[in-house]
């Protein structure tokens, strides 16, 4: 909305100066026209935002609305003399706008429709199918010749190409900035509730963990000692398993709350990811419902303890695993950024998950499964702070689900 006012600000100015150029000149038609479009281009931009929130497809309905706009342009183009005009410089613009709402791809769209419409009003005066004479300059009959006609026609196609280009680069840049400061912003959150939650958890899970195996050690004894009927065996059994279960409950909130600082070493990559997907390939729970893809850099060499290294991946293709649908695949990815980062990335193609669901993958104990615990995906990212390193996800309902994390690059092993 906001665009569509700052492009009828310009048209007003626009038609200001071009009134006053010609005040001693017959252009009251002509700027009766302009304000009168002037006028449709403020009513349809009230329009358009007052349903536009209700318009499913909305990217295709604001290539409607930029359109318009273009053609808008050629029309005031028209009336100020066509070859002769002074306002070309307005497809401009509007492909500046559209860039902002549609991104590159939008701006190459606007500057190729832009550079056929004015081409073809060019040409249409040239064939004398429309009017051609420039009135508002007194020049007389259209008599341009063919080269300067292309030429023309080639400066504004560039200008409106370059321009479309140029502007669509930095708003991609913009963008791709916007999302790392949200996604660093989201990091420093988690980082500080994560190290608040950790200090409260270790202690708690001191006080819970001595109890807890004495209680084991106990009834294990009495189990050993004593002897009982079919359902107090049955009984037992379960009280076995249920103290195990918080057990290692407890051991993975005490690994969430003080990771271990570990060993870093010197580790090849792609050698250390081939051994631990060897493994997890091995495992017989998930082996035969999905395939994994493997693209990995065969160069690159990273500082990082190897059993780290391999907590992480396996929480993060287990996640994967379980997320796919049987016959589904896991594509595991590792790419070289141009700060002397490798990117890890590892991507399912589940079903996704929605926004508030997303939202809260991070936090301890919160888990879809019903048997799990919530504290797997805590863990990597405590692992990882100590790496200077951060878990984004990106995941859309229907597409699927991609973790990644980065690590500094190291020199090869000498």
């Amino acid at each position: 909305m906001f665009v569509r006012v700052v492009f009828t600000a310009i048209l007003l100015g626009a038609t200001l100066i071009f009134q006053m150029r010609h005040r001693d000149q017959a252009v009251e038609p002509v700027v009766t026209i302009f304000y009168f479009l002037i006028a449709a281009v403020f009513f349809l931009s009230i329009l358009y935002g007052m349903i536009f929130q209700r318009v499913k497809r909305q990217a295709l309905f604001a290539y409607i609305q930029i359109g318009i706009d273009s053609f808008v342009v050629s029309l005031i183009i028209l009336i100020t003399g066509g070859f002769y005009s002074m306002f070309s410089f307005l497809y401009l613009v509007v492909i500046i706008y559209a860039s902002m709402i549609l991104y590159m791809k939008g701006g190459i769209a606007l500057a190729l429709i832009s550079s056929l419409q004015f081409a073809g009003l060019i040409s249409l005066q040239f064939l004398s199918i429309i009017p051609f004479a420039d009135a508002v300059e007194g020049s007389g009959a259209f008599n341009p010749t063919i080269m300067q006609i292309i030429y023309k026609v080639l400066i504004t196609s560039s200008a409106c190409f370059a321009v479309a280009f140029l502007s669509g680069l930095l708003t991609e840049q913009n963008r791709k900035s916007q999302h790392e400061l949200r996604a660093m912003e989201d990091h420093v959150k988690r980082v500080e509730k994560m190290a608040y939650m950790g200090e409260m958890a270790a202690g708690l899970a001191h006080e819970i963990k001595n109890p807890l195996a004495s209680l084991v050690g106990s009834i294990q004894l009495l189990r050993e000692d004593l002897h009982y009927d079919q359902d107090h065996q049955r009984l037992m059994e379960i009280v076995l398993r249920e103290t195990d279960r918080l057990s290692t409950l407890v051991n993975e909130f005490l690994l969430f709350a003080r990771p271990p600082a570990g060993k870093p070493e010197m580790l090849h990559l792609q050698q250390a990811i081939e051994e631990i997907t060897s493994l997890f390939e091995r495992d017989t729970n998930h082996c035969k419902r999905f395939s994994l893809k493997k693209a990995l850099d065969p160069d690159v060499h990273v500082v990082m303890d190897p059993a780290h290294l391999r907590q992480v991946l396996w929480n993060l293709l287990l996640n994967a695993a379980e997320a796919v649908s049987p016959g589904g695949s896991i594509a595991l990815h590792t790419i070289a950024l141009k700060n002397n980062e490798v990117s890890i990335q590892v991507h399912d193609d589940g079903c996704g998950m929605p926004p508030e669901v997303a939202g809260k993958i991070f936090n301890p104990f919160f888990t879809t499964k019903p048997d799990g615990t919530g504290l797997g995906l805590s863990i990597v990212h405590r692992i990882l702070e100590a790496y200077e390193s951060r878990l984004d996800v990106q995941t859309e309902l229907g597409c699927g689900t991609t973790f990644s994390f980065s690590l500094k690059r190291s020199g090869k092993i000498r």
